[in-house]
Order: structure tokens, then sequence, then C-alpha cells
């Protein structure tokens, strides 16, 4: 005889699901008050989306936070892509230690760190601070989790396909591209989707990075919320909750198309 979930059990799940999503809930309520004053309900409104979309400051930050974003990610997924299959396929190489070591030292090198010592480096080359620098600080710290990705798909991969290739006449670099990246195109995707959502929330290493004409969204928000929170800042957490709720559901209906074609 099948028992049903107990009290304490369904309650666990409830306070769980509450805990982790009444936090996001809430900025998207929020963001529709006609008041000014966060706490206080003014009844319904989307007066602070028109006063966002006409804030150029807002906007800029925005479109900051989208171009580091889409670059970083993408060279990430590049350098992380060759780092995993340099991993999993060069076998024993002199250094690989070292090398493995250097890709995934951001993963616990604390953000402080990380950014300090971007700094620095940035400095001694005399490289003035801007858009180039934070893409190229974000990138790095983003390279790791997507060598991380790639190569765990690179793991269980059967490379008998690519032998297959290669008796075919396939160069080995033909092989990868026509065999080997195909399959693991879905945690190349997820790696770039991680990489691009991690540079959107970083805030630390772009404080470091960053110079004029190169505030990031996180830093902008961050110098209002000093100043008190305002429903603007509700507004813009909405548009970003949708962006990345839309990436995510776009994404799995994707795998589930590839799931019943295959």
């Amino acid at each position: 005889m099948k028992r049903g979930p107990s009290f304490f059990n369904l309650a666990s799940v409830v306070l769980g699901l509450a805990f982790l999503y009444l936090p996001i809930v809430l900025p998207v309520i929020y963001s529709f008050n006609a008041s000014r004053l966060v706490t206080v309900w003014g009844g319904f409104s989307t007066r602070w989306y028109a006063a966002l979309f006409q804030d150029e400051q807002m906007l800029d930050a925005v479109g900051v936070t989208l171009r580091v974003g889409f670059v970083s990610a993408t060279l990430a997924t590049l350098l992380g892509t060759f780092a995993a299959v340099a991993l999993t396929r060069s076998g024993r190489f002199p250094g690989r230690t070292l090398f493995s070591g250097m890709i995934y030292a951001p993963l616990v090198m604390p953000e402080v760190i990380l950014g300090l010592s971007l700094l620095l480096l940035f400095v001694a080359f005399g490289l003035p601070r801007g858009v180039w620098t934070v893409t190229v600080a974000h990138a790095t710290m983003t390279l790791c989790y997507a060598a991380v990705v790639v190569q765990a798909r690179l793991v269980g991969f059967d490379r008998t396909l690519e032998e297959a290739a290669l008796d075919l006449g396939r160069t080995p670099l033909q092989a990868f591209l026509e065999v080997t990246l195909p399959n693991i195109a879905p945690a190349v995707a997820a790696a770039w989707m991680l990489a691009f959502t991690l540079s959107l929330d970083d805030l630390v290493i772009a404080s470091f990075t960053s110079g004029p004409g190169s505030t990031t969204l996180p830093m902008r928000i961050y110098s209002q919320v000093r100043l008190g929170v305002s429903p603007e800042i509700n507004a813009v957490s909405t548009l970003l909750i949708g962006l990345v709720a839309t990436g995510v559901i776009a994404a799995y209906l994707v795998q589930q198309r590839r799931r019943a074609t295959a």
C-alpha cells in the first residue's frame, strides 16, 4: 500500500521553494507598484518601466553588460572547449598538472583576489581600463566553468565515431568539426549560457577592472541601492529575470526537441 507524502515532507518542500523563489517574486510584484515607496503598495502601474526606458545611464549600463557578457561568454566558451579537448585527448603531456591547475584556479580563487590580480596586470601593461578590460576579466573568470562543462561531456563521448570519420578520410580537424562538435553542441551551448549568466551577475571583478564609460548593470544597481531601493531597480530586475527565464525555457525546449528527433 502506497502512502502519500507526509505533512513534514510537504511542508519542507513548500518552505524550501518559498525560500528560493519568494525573493525573486517580490521584486517582480513591486515593479508594478505605483508608489515610490517599495514597501507600500500604491496600486498597479507600469510607470517604472517607462521611467527605466528614459534613464539613459541605466540603459547605457544595460548595453555595456550585454556586450561584455556576449563577447566574454563567446571567448570563454571557445577557449574552454579547446582546454577541455586538450585535457581529455592529449593524455599525460608535460605540464598537464600545471595547465589544469591554471584552468581551474578561478573556481576556488576569491573574486577579490582575481579582480585585484587582473587590475595589477592591466596597470603593469599600461592598458587603459574600459569595456575591453572588463571583457577579458570576465572571460578569465568564466573560462574554467566552460571547460568543466565541456570536459564532462567529452569524457563520456564515444571516440569510435571520430575514429570512423578518420578511417573514411577526414582529417582530425574535420572529424572534430563534423562529428565531435555536433555531438557535444548541447554542452557547448550550456557552457556559453553559464558563462553569460556569470558575466551578467558579476560585480566584484568588474569593479576592479572597469573604467570611464564601462559601468556594468550590477555596478549601476549597487550604486543606486546604497542610496535607497527605487522601484525602477525592481523593473530592471524583472526584465533580467524574464531574460534568463526565456533562455532557460528555450534551451529546455531545444533539448526536448533533440531527444524527440533522436
